[in-house]
């Protein structure tokens, strides 16, 4: 099977290049390979590769540059995912879209699952969930995959790392550091959602949108707690509440997944939060 991988060289991208190259032919497709605003482009290059199957994890995911260039936001966010969604019928392949918790709005504070109802509180939320009609009503074999908090071992470009990273440095350059106790989630490797991601492929089953999460759930600063345990950092580690860290962005308090539709597939081998981050910092930071 040929799987193209657009955007991997990036935190998700290049553990799905690692995993499915164990088993696939893969085609590693940087920014400067593909623009997926550029629909010509896309057709280009897709059309040259003739791929079965095209994994995107390309995006406009720094949260407050969505909020002061919403346009370039839903230019990436939506008119792109369009754009591989009409390549997918003309090729004819199979196209896996990553998208994002921040869909929901949090006020159901329980997990949610696929079909419940969406309300995204900002820019950036509000494009991929454009972004994932476009893939479930333009794509004949579109899936989206939603995913919450995720790290890997390459750190997020756009955002200069991830949660773990920032942990580090901030331990090491703070007297104590902060973090919230009222913002819900599930924080996800990587590696996890690309082994789920292969096993979702082999399988193809039905066409639509799939929550793929590491179990369990915890604030941010229980995550924090966690990885400063396991890595025995010893700056003081402090609670905060969001009211006391203003944003100019809104964010859901809530937004625990449930893998409801994994489950019922019988493919739900996502193990839990704190079971992934023991391996992932014992592999990384041992």
């Amino acid at each position: 099977m040929k799987v193209a991988i657009i955007g991997a060289n990036g935190q998700l991208g290049s553990d799905l290049s690692e995993v499915f190259s164990q088993k696939h032919e893969v085609i590693r497709l940087a920014h400067n390979d593909i623009d997926i605003v550029n629909a010509q482009q896309v057709f280009s290059v897709l059309g040259s590769v003739r791929p079965d199957v095209v994994l995107n994890t390309a995006a406009a995911h720094n949260v407050p540059k969505c909020e002061e260039d919403p346009m370039n936001a839903y230019l990436v966010n939506g008119v792109g995912s369009l754009n591989l969604a009409k390549a997918s019928n003309e090729f004819k392949f199979m196209l896996v879209h990553y998208s994002t918790d921040y869909v929901f709005d949090g006020a159901k504070a329980k997990p949610y699952f696929e079909d419940d109802k969406t309300n995204p509180l900002n820019v950036y939320a509000t494009t991929k969930l454009a972004g994932e009609g476009f893939i479930c009503n333009y794509s004949e074999r579109g899936y989206v995959i939603r995913v919450s908090g995720i790290y890997g071992k390459v750190p997020c470009r756009a955002k200069g790392g991830n949660f773990i990273t920032t942990m580090v440095r901030l331990a090491k350059e703070k007297p104590e550091v902060r973090v919230v106790n009222d913002e819900i989630l599930t924080p996800t490797s990587t590696f996890d959602i690309a082994v789920n991601s292969r096993i979702l492929v082999e399988r193809e089953p039905k066409p639509g949108v799939y929550h793929m999460t590491n179990e369990g759930e915890c604030s941010w600063y229980e995550f924090a707690h966690e990885i400063f345990a396991l890595l025995r950092l010893k700056t003081p580690l402090l609670e905060t509440t969001t009211s006391r860290m203003p944003s100019q962005v809104k964010r859901p308090l809530y937004s625990v997944l449930e893998n409801g539709l994994l489950k019922k597939e019988g493919m739900n081998h996502m193990p839990h939060w704190r079971d992934s981050l023991a391996t992932f910092l014992r592999v990384n930071y041992s």
